[in-house]
């Protein structure tokens, strides 16, 4: 019996050792057929991301509040900074007008002192995702 049982052992263990040596691996060779229109918006995604890296830039706050005064003070904000970006922002429950994209915080500092001379409420912040 226990002859019987140790044969059997080897012959398990060949067996699988035989069929382990015997098996392939997938092909190394792998072909990849895709729309040409994928790149194409693949590369628009990426000009946009980079445009508007939100995380990555500076802005100037000049106001919170209200609906209304916000809306009359983004208005101003174009009239008398017509170079600049502005826009507003909605954190409940106030609404916000940011000035501007800046790359660089010094970059923003030159400006919001400029802005500074309209709005002395004005401040630099760093927007997160």
């Amino acid at each position: 019996m226990r002859i019987l049982r140790i044969n059997l052992i080897h012959f398990y263990t060949i067996t699988l050792g035989l069929l382990a040596y015997e098996m392939n691996a997938q092909d190394q060779n792998i072909n990849i057929i895709q729309d040409p229109k994928f790149e194409q918006i693949l590369n628009e995604k990426r000009k946009i991301n980079n445009s508007i890296a939100v995380n990555e830039l500076y802005k100037i706050q000049v106001f919170s509040g209200n609906s209304e005064k916000a809306k009359t003070t983004l208005n101003e904000c174009k009239r008398d900074f017509e170079d600049l970006d502005a826009t507003i922002v909605f954190n409940t429950p106030n609404y916000k007008v940011w000035i501007g994209n800046f790359k660089t915080r010094i970059d923003a500092e030159r400006n919001l002192i400029e802005i500074k001379k309209n709005y002395p409420n004005a401040l630099l912040i760093k927007p997160q995702k």
